[in-house]
């Protein structure tokens, strides 16, 4: 059984307990991360917490635990779960109130919950089959940059995704990809370039993302950030996602049209191996 954390105590997963007038749970009012783990160490960190606090001021949340002993937690439930590969997620809420839509955030404390999930990162089905990708309308609210609990309309498209007989479904405003129903979405031109939605309030902004393209430029790739359309991703030589559980996802067709031979291509192999390797190296 494993030890999750909720506010304040480590504590076994069914016995752990959150009010039932909290603010998460009635009204989707949280925000979360998601650390990868890696030989039993955390990736990307601190830009996680930063991408923490900048959610938490979008919506005027108090983060009443310091950075430091954030790190603290996630470390003890890495060493209590024996976690080798996996994901720690953090879930913080404003808090519990009576339920009503206005709210006082002053007299709230707000609820912290992480807990892990040991799972295989690295020799995955997506590291070496890909992804077979859907697109659908993006019927998301209109701030997606901040890392909110409102999931459901993802999990609905995933879910759409599933009966479709593919992996994953990218979302789409008026003809043009947003990103993916739980990861930054990219398509490679037949130059060589990587292309990529600038960074804006409809997509999230990718901790992962983040990295890969500075990892990309290190190796003179050439990166352009700026909308693409449903058409030209179909046209693309490859296609690829990522996020903090899949790292670096190739796309190997996207509404049943066949990208880089139906394998992943060459662009996004790179980039996964350059992704591990470096990522390594800054563990913490």
């Amino acid at each position: 059984m494993r030890t999750v954390y909720v506010n304040g105590e480590y504590v076994p997963e069914n016995d752990a307990k959150i009010s039932v007038f909290d603010r998460g749970f009635l009204m989707a009012d949280a925000i979360y991360e998601v650390a990868a783990v890696l030989d039993g160490k955390l990736a990307d960190f601190p830009a996680h917490i930063k991408r923490l606090h900048r959610s938490a001021g979008e919506l005027g949340m108090r983060v009443d635990v310091s950075d430091d002993k954030l790190l603290t937690i996630h470390r003890e439930l890495v060493r209590l779960n024996e976690v080798d590969q996996g994901m720690v997620y953090l879930q913080m809420t404003r808090g519990a109130a009576d339920r009503d839509f206005a709210f006082d955030t002053d007299k709230m404390t707000p609820s912290l919950v992480l807990f892990t999930q040991s799972k295989e990162l690295l020799d995955t089905p997506v590291a070496t089959k890909g992804l077979k990708v859907i697109t659908l309308e993006d019927k998301r609210w209109g701030r997606c940059d901040i890392k909110t609990t409102q999931l459901l309309y993802p999990s609905l498209a995933k879910m759409e995704a599933k009966k479709a007989g593919a992996d994953d479904a990218w979302l789409v405003r008026d003809g043009e990809v947003t990103e993916g129903s739980s990861n930054n979405a990219y398509i490679v031109t037949k130059e060589g370039a990587i292309v990529t939605r600038p960074l804006s309030n409809s997509i999230l902004p990718g901790i992962t993302r983040a990295t890969l393209m500075a990892y990309a430029e290190e190796t003179g790739t050439k990166i352009e950030e700026r909308t693409f359309t449903v058409e030209e991703a179909r046209n693309a030589a490859e296609a690829f996602i990522s996020s903090a559980s899949v790292f670096v996802g190739p796309v190997v067709a996207i509404d049943g049209v066949q990208l880089s031979d139906g394998k992943p291509g060459p662009v996004a192999t790179k980039l996964r191996e350059l992704y591990i390797a470096e990522t390594r190296k800054r563990l913490v």
